[in-house]
């Protein structure tokens, strides 16, 4: 295996953010071998899909404190984690200069070579939710859980607050990106130059992209839908980041004893081979606009942290699907907080 200092990998996370959160991301995460490749000017869709994931599961151990509590339990004791999934929240509307919904995503996503690999109805909560999954290292590359709210789904005063919030939003994605990510598509990889000026753009999509909602418009929200709630403060932030692990059970009982707060039930899927469970959502500060006009702070439930145990539906080959009634389930870490 290459020195991680001399991958193309290390190269890309190191323009982007620096030696130091560089370093700790490899100490924190396990990355396949096939990643690892001597640093060249040339970065696949799968090394740049990669950089992405790290980027983002750092950032929900520095929004949720359980989740940092749990990686530096982890690389005291030298296990790295592997990267299952993260989760973000879309809604199916209008939203002014942003794709609605998951197309979002889509448009960079599967220039990364994630693709559509499973559509969930999550009907109890107005949603549905879709799983992309990395066509050339699936069970290596995190996949992305991306759900859909359908506002048509709720009353006309909740439409209309829905589009109060989020009908003005901004696109993070810039023009120049079109191109780049069509090369990406055609040719499976960008010059070095090319990606380092493309990740942080990617990675800027994973945020809210609209102004502070007004109280009374979140409050509304949340009388329907919690999840919509969550939007309004978080917009499309990773809900959650997912450590795979061999038996979610013993991790869960294991951080009770250490104190940390964890559902209580482990979700179990239809198949029986998809274990589920997590931290409660870790509370955050969020400015609100008051009836007045002036900001107020609230606390509301942010981003979790999630464990999840999955078993071989054939012989080495790993079931990486979802399951409906377990991603309602842990949706509720949110609702719960």
């Amino acid at each position: 295996m290459q020195n991680l200092h001399e991958t193309t990998l290390w190269a890309l996370l190191e323009q982007t953010v620096g030696a130091v959160r560089t370093g700790r991301l490899f100490e924190a995460l396990e990355v396949h071998a096939s990643l690892l490749l001597r640093a060249s000017q040339r970065v696949s869709r799968g090394e740049l899909a990669q950089a992405l994931n790290m980027l983002l599961f750092e950032d929900v151990t520095r929004r949720v404190p359980m989740a940092a509590a749990y990686v530096g339990d982890s690389v005291r004791s030298h296990r790295k984690l592997v990267f299952d999934h993260g989760a973000l929240r879309t809604v199916a509307t209008p939203c002014g200069a942003l794709p609605a919904g998951e197309r979002a995503f889509r448009r960079f996503l599967e220039p990364l070579g994630f693709q559509c690999r499973g559509v969930y109805p999550l009907e109890r909560l107005g949603m549905t939710g879709r799983a992309y999954t990395h066509q050339d290292l699936p069970t290596a590359i995190a996949q992305f859980f991306v759900s859909e709210l359908h506002p048509e789904r709720f009353s006309p005063e909740f439409q209309l607050a829905v589009q109060r919030v989020v009908g003005g939003s901004s696109d993070p994605l810039p023009e120049w990106a079109a191109p780049l990510l069509a090369t990406l598509s055609c040719d499976g990889a960008l010059s070095f130059a090319d990606a380092v000026r493309l990740l942080p753009s990617l990675h800027a999509c994973f945020d809210r992209q609209h102004r502070e909602p007004s109280w009374a418009d979140y409050e509304l929200l949340r009388n329907e839908s919690k999840e919509m709630a969550w939007i309004a403060t978080e917009g499309n932030a990773f809900n959650h980041a997912t450590d795979r692990v061999a038996d979610v059970a013993a991790v869960a009982d294991e951080q009770r004893r250490r104190g940390r707060p964890v559902k209580p039930e482990v979700e179990v899927s239809q198949s029986g081979r998809v274990r589920q469970t997590a931290f409660y959502a870790a509370m955050v500060e969020r400015l609100f606009v008051g009836a007045d006009g002036s900001l107020r702070t609230e606390v509301v439930p942010g981003s979790f942290h999630e464990f999840i145990t999955r078993a071989e539906e054939a012989p080495g080959v790993l079931d990486l699907r979802f399951d409906s009634g377990n991603a309602t389930a842990i949706f509720q870490m949110t609702a719960k907080a």
